[in-house]
Protein backbone atom coordinates (compact mmCIF):
# COMPACT_ATOMS: atom_id res chain seq x y z
CA UNK A 1 0.00 0.00 0.00
CA UNK A 2 1.33 3.49 -1.14
CA UNK A 3 2.45 5.95 1.83
CA UNK A 4 2.52 9.50 1.82
CA UNK A 5 5.63 9.47 1.27
CA UNK A 6 5.51 7.73 -2.34
CA UNK A 7 2.30 10.49 -2.93
CA UNK A 8 5.35 13.09 -2.03
CA UNK A 9 7.32 11.67 -4.83
CA UNK A 10 4.40 10.91 -7.33
CA UNK A 11 3.50 14.35 -6.83
CA UNK A 12 6.60 16.16 -6.38
CA UNK A 13 5.58 17.99 -3.15
CA UNK A 14 6.63 17.64 0.33
CA UNK A 15 5.08 15.42 2.65
CA UNK A 16 3.58 17.94 4.54
CA UNK A 17 1.70 19.45 1.23
CA UNK A 18 0.52 15.77 0.51
CA UNK A 19 -1.16 15.54 4.51
CA UNK A 20 -2.30 19.18 4.27
CA UNK A 21 -4.36 18.24 0.76
CA UNK A 22 -5.64 14.87 1.89
CA UNK A 23 -6.99 16.55 5.59
CA UNK A 24 -8.19 19.73 3.43
CA UNK A 25 -6.43 22.71 4.78
CA UNK A 26 -6.42 25.85 3.34
CA UNK A 27 -3.27 27.23 2.81
CA UNK A 28 -2.59 24.95 -0.42
CA UNK A 29 -3.61 25.78 -3.86
CA UNK A 30 -6.97 24.10 -4.88
CA UNK A 31 -5.53 22.75 -8.04
CA UNK A 32 -2.53 20.96 -6.21
CA UNK A 33 -5.15 19.83 -3.22
CA UNK A 34 -6.66 18.23 -6.39
CA UNK A 35 -3.61 17.03 -8.27
CA UNK A 36 -2.86 14.97 -4.46
CA UNK A 37 -6.03 13.42 -3.98
CA UNK A 38 -6.39 12.30 -7.75
CA UNK A 39 -2.88 10.68 -7.61
CA UNK A 40 -4.15 8.97 -3.77
CA UNK A 41 -7.48 7.77 -5.30
CA UNK A 42 -5.14 6.60 -8.59
CA UNK A 43 -2.38 4.94 -6.71
CA UNK A 44 -5.25 3.44 -3.63
CA UNK A 45 -4.02 5.23 -0.78
CA UNK A 46 -5.75 4.80 2.65
CA UNK A 47 -4.67 6.72 5.32
CA UNK A 48 -3.28 4.53 8.54
CA UNK A 49 -6.12 4.80 10.69
CA UNK A 50 -3.78 4.64 14.19
CA UNK A 51 -1.86 7.59 12.79
CA UNK A 52 -5.18 9.77 12.02
CA UNK A 53 -6.15 9.29 15.23
CA UNK A 54 -3.41 10.28 16.81
CA UNK A 55 -3.28 13.46 14.93
CA UNK A 56 -6.80 14.28 15.01
CA UNK A 57 -7.78 12.93 18.18
CA UNK A 58 -10.64 10.53 17.01
CA UNK A 59 -10.87 6.81 15.85
CA UNK A 60 -13.34 6.98 13.27
CA UNK A 61 -15.22 4.65 14.75
CA UNK A 62 -19.04 5.03 15.28
CA UNK A 63 -20.78 2.69 18.07
CA UNK A 64 -24.65 1.35 17.32
CA UNK A 65 -26.77 0.58 20.61
CA UNK A 66 -29.78 -1.65 19.48
CA UNK A 67 -31.37 -4.19 21.47
CA UNK A 68 -34.08 -5.83 20.23
CA UNK A 69 -36.20 -7.07 22.78
CA UNK A 70 -38.50 -9.05 20.63
CA UNK A 71 -35.12 -11.01 19.11
CA UNK A 72 -36.13 -10.21 16.12
CA UNK A 73 -32.37 -8.26 15.58
CA UNK A 74 -31.44 -7.16 12.14
CA UNK A 75 -34.22 -9.29 10.30
CA UNK A 76 -36.21 -7.09 11.76
CA UNK A 77 -37.08 -4.96 8.34
CA UNK A 78 -37.88 -1.24 9.48
CA UNK A 79 -34.84 -1.29 11.94
CA UNK A 80 -32.34 -3.21 9.09
CA UNK A 81 -33.34 -0.28 6.85
CA UNK A 82 -32.24 2.51 9.26
CA UNK A 83 -29.19 0.55 10.63
CA UNK A 84 -28.36 0.41 6.74
CA UNK A 85 -29.02 4.15 5.61
CA UNK A 86 -26.52 4.85 8.25
CA UNK A 87 -23.96 2.78 8.02
CA UNK A 88 -24.13 3.65 4.18
CA UNK A 89 -23.95 7.69 5.34
CA UNK A 90 -21.30 6.79 8.18
CA UNK A 91 -19.06 4.62 5.91
CA UNK A 92 -19.21 7.79 3.04
CA UNK A 93 -18.13 10.13 5.62
CA UNK A 94 -15.24 8.47 6.32
CA UNK A 95 -16.44 6.28 9.49
CA UNK A 96 -16.52 2.37 10.58
CA UNK A 97 -19.31 0.97 12.52
CA UNK A 98 -19.16 -1.30 15.82
CA UNK A 99 -22.19 -2.59 17.94
CA UNK A 100 -22.28 -1.84 21.56
CA UNK A 101 -23.25 -4.77 23.85
CA UNK A 102 -22.89 -6.32 27.07
CA UNK A 103 -20.12 -8.56 27.15
CA UNK A 104 -16.68 -8.64 25.62
CA UNK A 105 -15.08 -12.55 25.72
CA UNK A 106 -17.09 -13.24 28.38
CA UNK A 107 -16.54 -9.99 30.60
CA UNK A 108 -19.78 -8.29 31.27
CA UNK A 109 -19.69 -4.38 31.11
CA UNK A 110 -22.14 -1.69 30.71
CA UNK A 111 -22.75 0.36 27.36
CA UNK A 112 -20.50 3.26 28.45
CA UNK A 113 -17.81 1.23 29.55
CA UNK A 114 -17.93 -0.63 26.14
CA UNK A 115 -17.92 2.82 24.40
CA UNK A 116 -14.65 3.26 25.83
CA UNK A 117 -13.01 0.09 25.64
CA UNK A 118 -13.42 0.11 21.83
CA UNK A 119 -12.95 4.07 22.21
CA UNK A 120 -15.88 4.95 19.64
CA UNK A 121 -16.19 8.87 18.82
CA UNK A 122 -19.83 8.89 19.32
CA UNK A 123 -22.98 6.53 19.75
CA UNK A 124 -26.56 6.35 17.73
CA UNK A 125 -29.27 4.54 19.59
CA UNK A 126 -32.17 2.32 18.43
CA UNK A 127 -34.31 0.32 19.13
CA UNK A 128 -33.54 -0.11 23.05
CA UNK A 129 -35.34 0.34 26.86
CA UNK A 130 -34.89 3.96 26.58
CA UNK A 131 -35.26 3.25 30.42
CA UNK A 132 -32.86 1.40 31.20
CA UNK A 133 -30.33 2.86 33.57
CA UNK A 134 -27.51 1.92 31.38
CA UNK A 135 -28.91 3.77 28.56
CA UNK A 136 -29.35 6.68 30.74
CA UNK A 137 -26.25 6.97 31.95
CA UNK A 138 -24.38 6.66 28.31
CA UNK A 139 -26.87 9.77 27.67
CA UNK A 140 -25.57 11.82 30.03
CA UNK A 141 -21.92 10.76 29.77
CA UNK A 142 -19.12 13.17 27.70
CA UNK A 143 -19.98 10.81 24.53
CA UNK A 144 -22.21 12.22 21.67
CA UNK A 145 -24.89 10.95 21.21
CA UNK A 146 -28.26 10.78 18.71
CA UNK A 147 -31.64 8.75 19.37
CA UNK A 148 -33.42 7.39 17.09
CA UNK A 149 -37.73 7.94 17.53
CA UNK A 150 -37.02 9.01 21.49
CA UNK A 151 -36.11 12.22 23.28
CA UNK A 152 -33.74 12.73 25.54
CA UNK A 153 -33.34 16.18 27.70
CA UNK A 154 -30.77 18.23 25.86
CA UNK A 155 -29.52 15.64 22.76
CA UNK A 156 -29.95 14.73 19.43
CA UNK A 157 -32.88 13.27 18.58
CA UNK A 158 -34.35 12.06 14.97
CA UNK A 159 -37.73 10.60 14.96
CA UNK A 160 -40.45 9.32 12.89
CA UNK A 161 -43.23 11.59 12.78
CA UNK A 162 -45.63 9.46 14.37
CA UNK A 163 -48.35 11.66 14.94
CA UNK A 164 -48.70 12.67 11.09
CA UNK A 165 -48.23 8.94 9.93
CA UNK A 166 -51.64 7.93 12.59
CA UNK A 167 -53.51 10.78 11.33
CA UNK A 168 -52.80 10.22 7.71
CA UNK A 169 -54.37 6.46 8.04
CA UNK A 170 -57.25 7.94 10.00
CA UNK A 171 -58.35 10.09 7.50
CA UNK A 172 -57.89 7.84 4.93
CA UNK A 173 -60.22 5.03 6.32
CA UNK A 174 -62.48 8.34 7.29
CA UNK A 175 -62.68 9.10 3.29
CA UNK A 176 -63.52 5.74 2.58
CA UNK A 177 -66.47 6.11 4.70
CA UNK A 178 -65.75 4.35 7.63
CA UNK A 179 -66.90 5.69 11.18
CA UNK A 180 -65.94 2.69 13.50
CA UNK A 181 -62.10 2.50 13.25
CA UNK A 182 -60.07 0.81 16.10
CA UNK A 183 -56.19 1.06 17.05
CA UNK A 184 -54.14 -2.06 17.94
CA UNK A 185 -50.93 0.01 19.27
CA UNK A 186 -47.55 -1.62 20.18
CA UNK A 187 -46.27 -1.35 24.12
CA UNK A 188 -45.93 1.73 25.63
CA UNK A 189 -42.90 3.64 24.37
CA UNK A 190 -42.47 7.36 23.30
CA UNK A 191 -43.65 5.73 19.43
CA UNK A 192 -46.52 4.56 21.18
CA UNK A 193 -47.39 7.45 22.21
CA UNK A 194 -47.41 9.72 19.54
CA UNK A 195 -49.22 7.10 17.60
CA UNK A 196 -51.81 7.14 19.81
CA UNK A 197 -51.87 10.78 20.33
CA UNK A 198 -51.91 11.13 16.49
CA UNK A 199 -55.02 8.75 15.88
CA UNK A 200 -57.42 10.64 18.87
CA UNK A 201 -55.96 14.04 16.82
CA UNK A 202 -57.60 12.76 14.13
CA UNK A 203 -60.63 11.42 15.34
CA UNK A 204 -61.23 14.91 17.22
CA UNK A 205 -60.59 17.02 14.04
CA UNK A 206 -62.93 14.47 12.34
CA UNK A 207 -65.80 14.40 14.96
CA UNK A 208 -65.64 10.57 15.69
CA UNK A 209 -66.71 9.20 19.00
CA UNK A 210 -64.19 6.19 19.61
CA UNK A 211 -65.19 3.70 22.15
CA UNK A 212 -62.50 2.60 24.15
CA UNK A 213 -62.99 -1.06 23.71
CA UNK A 214 -61.53 -0.12 20.04
CA UNK A 215 -58.38 0.95 21.14
CA UNK A 216 -56.12 -2.04 22.18
CA UNK A 217 -52.98 -2.94 24.15
CA UNK A 218 -50.71 -4.79 21.49
CA UNK A 219 -46.99 -5.74 21.14
CA UNK A 220 -45.38 -4.46 17.88
CA UNK A 221 -43.81 -7.07 15.86
CA UNK A 222 -45.93 -9.72 17.56
CA UNK A 223 -48.15 -11.97 15.40
CA UNK A 224 -49.78 -14.08 17.66
CA UNK A 225 -50.68 -11.10 20.51
CA UNK A 226 -52.28 -9.04 17.31
CA UNK A 227 -54.49 -11.77 16.30
CA UNK A 228 -55.44 -12.15 19.77
CA UNK A 229 -56.41 -7.86 19.79
CA UNK A 230 -57.85 -8.63 16.90
CA UNK A 231 -60.34 -11.40 17.70
CA UNK A 232 -61.13 -9.35 20.91
CA UNK A 233 -62.48 -6.62 18.79
CA UNK A 234 -64.60 -8.99 16.63
CA UNK A 235 -66.19 -10.19 20.14
CA UNK A 236 -67.41 -6.54 20.82
CA UNK A 237 -71.28 -5.85 20.23
CA UNK A 238 -70.74 -3.73 17.31
CA UNK A 239 -67.23 -4.63 15.63
CA UNK A 240 -65.21 -2.01 13.81
CA UNK A 241 -65.21 -1.51 10.41
CA UNK A 242 -61.94 -0.82 9.68
CA UNK A 243 -58.68 -1.86 11.93
CA UNK A 244 -55.45 -0.12 12.09
CA UNK A 245 -52.34 -2.59 13.21
CA UNK A 246 -49.18 -2.04 14.94
CA UNK A 247 -47.12 -2.44 12.13
CA UNK A 248 -47.38 -4.28 8.99
CA UNK A 249 -45.18 -7.43 10.49
CA UNK A 250 -47.99 -8.45 13.40
CA UNK A 251 -50.75 -7.32 10.68
CA UNK A 252 -50.44 -11.32 9.80
CA UNK A 253 -51.73 -11.97 13.15
CA UNK A 254 -54.74 -9.81 12.35
CA UNK A 255 -55.26 -11.40 8.50
CA UNK A 256 -55.16 -14.82 10.09
CA UNK A 257 -58.05 -13.98 12.82
CA UNK A 258 -59.88 -12.53 10.24
CA UNK A 259 -59.69 -15.84 7.90
CA UNK A 260 -60.32 -17.67 10.97
CA UNK A 261 -63.50 -16.05 11.78
CA UNK A 262 -64.60 -16.14 8.29
CA UNK A 263 -64.28 -12.32 7.15
CA UNK A 264 -63.04 -11.15 4.12
CA UNK A 265 -60.57 -8.20 3.56
CA UNK A 266 -62.10 -5.80 2.40
CA UNK A 267 -65.44 -7.18 1.84
CA UNK A 268 -66.41 -7.83 5.62
CA UNK A 269 -63.88 -5.56 7.25
CA UNK A 270 -60.87 -3.48 6.75
CA UNK A 271 -57.20 -3.24 7.65
CA UNK A 272 -54.65 -0.95 7.63
CA UNK A 273 -50.59 -1.23 9.04
CA UNK A 274 -47.63 0.93 9.77
CA UNK A 275 -44.10 0.87 8.56
CA UNK A 276 -44.66 -0.14 5.04
CA UNK A 277 -42.01 -2.81 4.31
CA UNK A 278 -41.72 -5.12 1.84
CA UNK A 279 -44.39 -7.39 3.48
CA UNK A 280 -47.12 -4.55 2.92
CA UNK A 281 -46.97 -5.18 -0.87
CA UNK A 282 -47.13 -8.69 -1.15
CA UNK A 283 -49.71 -9.74 0.74
CA UNK A 284 -52.97 -10.39 -0.11
CA UNK A 285 -54.72 -8.23 -0.57
CA UNK A 286 -52.10 -5.40 -0.48
CA UNK A 287 -51.80 -3.33 2.71
CA UNK A 288 -53.05 0.29 3.28
CA UNK A 289 -50.01 1.51 5.47
CA UNK A 290 -48.01 4.13 6.29
CA UNK A 291 -44.41 4.03 5.37
CA UNK A 292 -41.63 5.51 7.15
CA UNK A 293 -38.29 7.23 5.64
CA UNK A 294 -36.31 4.70 6.61
CA UNK A 295 -33.64 6.11 4.11
CA UNK A 296 -33.39 9.43 5.51
CA UNK A 297 -34.14 8.24 8.97
CA UNK A 298 -30.83 6.78 8.60
CA UNK A 299 -28.70 9.05 6.46
CA UNK A 300 -30.07 12.31 9.09
CA UNK A 301 -29.22 9.86 12.37
CA UNK A 302 -25.22 9.49 10.74
CA UNK A 303 -25.13 13.23 10.08
CA UNK A 304 -26.03 14.91 13.10
CA UNK A 305 -23.92 12.16 15.14
CA UNK A 306 -20.89 13.29 13.05
CA UNK A 307 -21.45 17.16 13.00
CA UNK A 308 -21.79 16.18 16.91
CA UNK A 309 -18.24 14.89 16.77
CA UNK A 310 -16.57 17.00 14.16
CA UNK A 311 -18.01 20.36 15.16
CA UNK A 312 -19.38 20.31 18.74
CA UNK A 313 -18.78 23.47 19.42
CA UNK A 314 -21.53 25.10 16.93
CA UNK A 315 -24.20 21.79 16.79
CA UNK A 316 -27.03 22.46 19.13
CA UNK A 317 -29.17 19.53 19.75
CA UNK A 318 -32.29 19.59 18.08
CA UNK A 319 -35.17 17.25 17.65
CA UNK A 320 -35.68 16.17 13.61
CA UNK A 321 -38.95 14.62 12.47
CA UNK A 322 -38.64 12.38 9.50
CA UNK A 323 -42.16 12.35 7.93
CA UNK A 324 -43.53 9.28 5.58
CA UNK A 325 -45.79 8.97 3.13
CA UNK A 326 -49.27 6.91 3.12
CA UNK A 327 -49.02 3.67 0.81
CA UNK A 328 -52.64 2.66 -0.96
CA UNK A 329 -53.56 -0.67 -1.24
CA UNK A 330 -56.40 -2.77 -1.61
CA UNK A 331 -57.48 -3.75 2.37
CA UNK A 332 -59.97 -0.50 2.55
CA UNK A 333 -63.12 -0.65 1.34
CA UNK A 334 -65.10 2.39 0.24
CA UNK A 335 -68.43 2.11 2.20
Amino acid sequence: MPSLKDLAKECGVSVATVSKALNDQPDIAAATRERIRAAARRMGYLPNAAARALKTNRTYNLGVLFVDERQSGLTHEYFSAVLDSFKVEAEKRGYDITFINHNISGRSMTYLEHCHYRSVDGVVIACVNFYDPQVVELVNSDVPVVTIDHVFNNRMAVLSDNVAGLKALVKQAWACGHRRIAFIHGEKTSVTENRIAGFYQACEELGLEIPEEYVRDGVYHDVERCAEETRALLALPQRPTCIIFPDDFSALGGYNALAEAGLSIPDDISVMGYDGIYLSRVVNPSLVTYQQNTAALGQTAADKLIELIEHPRVTLPEQIRVSGRLLLGRSVRSL
